[in-house]
């Protein structure tokens, strides 16, 4: 069948439609550019806040950081302060009390003199002195030294003991077959010692090996 000629008529009723449908459809493009425009800012502001985060995750990871450090440098600065503190108190409790043991150590030599001689004395009375007499310098010298002991003096007596140059010292060499070699001999003088530490060392006489002739 053919297709009727258009009249003038059908070409302007064609025209308007056309012209009718154009501006809904401009402004169906225009709300899609707007939603798509709208969808781009929405990327933008996600990607960005993610960029923001991050960044401040960051930061307080570093303060964190930075703070655990202050913290483990104040602690390793507490600890040492307080080991100072006890080694402080160790030494000045040491020093207490080897000034409390040996406080006594001047006065100590001064009176040993007076032992030595009411050793002496004791060792020089003749058979003729009186039992009253004896008796009261052995009593004189036992008090003297029980105080001392008391005190922590201890007297060195080494008779037939071998020699310890750390407390005796030798005063002669007397050669002895009948006794060992650097054998105390003879004690002349006593010696003494105050909580441990040597006061006085024992003057002694040593024996030695005869000769052989």
């Amino acid at each position: 069948m053919a297709k009727e000629p258009q009249t003038p008529l059908d070409d302007e009723l064609a025209r308007q439609e056309q012209e009718a449908e154009t501006p809904e459809q401009a402004s169906e493009d225009r709300l899609a550019e707007g939603e798509l425009e709208g969808l781009i800012n929405d990327d933008d502001e996600a990607v960005v806040d993610q960029v923001g985060d991050s960044a401040e995750a960051d930061a307080l990871a570093a303060q964190v950081q930075d703070l655990e450090q202050r913290l483990a440098e104040a602690n390793d600065q507490s600890m040492r302060a307080a080991a100072e503190a006890q080694n402080v108190r160790r030494r000045a409790e040491h020093e207490a009390e080897k000034a409390r043991k040996f406080a006594l150590e001047k006065f100590v030599k001064d009176l040993l003199p007076v032992v030595d001689s009411l050793e002496k004395a004791l060792e020089s009375m003749q058979e003729d002195a009186s039992e009253v007499h004896r008796e009261g310098v052995s009593m004189t010298l036992k008090m003297q030294l029980d105080v001392l002991n008391k005190f922590g003096v201890e007297r060195i007596d080494p008779q037939g003991e071998p020699f310890d140059p750390q407390v005796h010292e030798a005063m002669a060499m007397v050669p002895n077959p009948e006794v060992e070699p650097n054998t105390v001999m003879e004690v002349m003088q006593k010696g003494y010692s105050l909580n441990g530490r040597l006061v006085r060392p024992a003057m002694v006489v040593v024996s030695q090996k005869a000769s052989e002739s």
